[in-house]
């Protein structure tokens, strides 16, 4: 996930197009095309909320031809193979269906299915990307999940455009 500094996903109207910094921080880390390339590869399967998905294909599918499951009690299509529209319960999907088949499942995009994947106890791990920007306002990402629930940070990476990622384990 990335976020404000605020803690912010997106602003009130929706718009993300605050991701892209224009901040440089010399000490950061700029990636490479071989770098995200092995970071996609390192992915199983993907499992998104039907926004997140939706906004995915606006931005021309960052997910290749890598399994994704989309959440979702809409009616919507593909015509892409690995994408799989599920309206099962996200503990039942995970346990059930995606555990056997997957080692490497990543949750993307979205506060509400995050916030659900977490309460469920349905994730190992956070990662979150925080941008040099204050928004103000706009959609959180956490707000009442509802239980305390202990991290510990696994690595924390400055990027060269003020970007930080933080990266945590859930504790249980």
């Amino acid at each position: 996930m990335v976020s404000s500094l605020d803690g912010f996903i997106a602003k009130k109207d929706g718009s993300v197009s605050w991701l892209r910094s224009t901040d440089y921080y010399s000490k950061g880390k700029s990636l490479t095309a071989e770098e995200m390339e092995q970071f996609n590869a390192s992915i199983d399967c993907y499992v998104m909320g039907s926004r997140t998905y939706q906004h995915a294909l606006e931005l021309g599918w960052p997910y290749g031809e890598t399994p994704v499951v989309v959440l979702t009690h809409r009616k919507l299509s593909s015509d892409r193979k690995n994408i799989k529209f599920s309206a099962k319960d996200p503990t039942a999907l995970v346990n059930d269906e995606l555990k056997s088949k997957f080692k490497n499942i990543w949750m993307v995009g979205g506060s509400k299915l995050a916030k659900e994947f977490l309460r469920l106890d349905l994730a190992d791990d956070i990662v979150i990307a925080f941008m040099p920007i204050l928004l103000g306002d706009g959609l959180l990402f956490f707000d009442f999940i509802g239980k305390e629930q202990r991290l510990h940070l696994k690595d924390v990476t400055a990027y060269s455009d003020g970007m930080v990622e933080l990266w945590y384990e859930i504790k249980n």
